[in-house]
């Protein structure tokens, strides 16, 4: 049987890649424990701090507006505001098909800016602990990976972290100018 590494009488410890905390804090995922918002999109789990998402509101009309990106479905009134909304899932490359009236719409702040983005649904609450939280394999992910913080590995699923305000910066704002 091979060796695992220099013979130190002592067992080989493995060492896990951890995501730098300036990541983390930029995505509100705190060092120790942070309460996550669990939602669904394309049949994954994704998460992002407590602290970004305002409120979860059910599926409203949307009225669109012209010579916008493909992810800004258009805007809605939310309480006489009127808000861009976004589909997540085009934003963050993944395949996007109609909305459906059980999708919910989570309202984010980013940048003085209040945002709407339509997401599959909303399953939790959760308190992850930072030191579960592990780099995505760079062979993993594609060309929207900077979006994604890392993955919270919890016993029985991962749930991807997103890093929200730059998913919500949008292409040198186009988009969010004027809506």
């Amino acid at each position: 049987m091979g060796s695992l590494g220099p013979t130190t009488g002592q067992e080989p410890v493995a060492v896990e890649p951890q995501v730098p905390a300036a990541t983390l804090e930029r995505a509100g995922v705190h060092s120790g424990v942070t309460e996550l918002v669990v939602f669904r999109l394309s049949g994954e789990l994704y998460g992002v701090s407590i602290e970004q998402i305002r409120e979860i509101i059910p599926f409203q009309t949307i009225t669109r507006v012209p010579h916008t990106p493909d992810y800004v479905v258009g805007v809605t009134n939310l309480r006489g505001r009127v808000i861009p909304v976004i589909d997540l899932r085009l934003r963050l490359g993944l395949p996007a098909g109609p909305p459906k009236a059980d999708h919910k719409i989570a309202v984010a702040e980013n940048d003085g800016i209040t945002v709407g983005m339509i997401v599959d649904g909303v399953s939790e609450v959760l308190q992850v602990n930072s030191r579960v939280v592990e780099p995505v394999p760079p062979m993993a992910v594609g060309g929207e990976a900077r979006h994604i913080v890392g993955v919270a590995k919890l016993e029985e699923r991962m749930i991807i972290l997103l890093d929200l305000p730059r998913a919500l910066a949008s292409r040198d704002q186009e988009g969010f100018d004027g809506l």
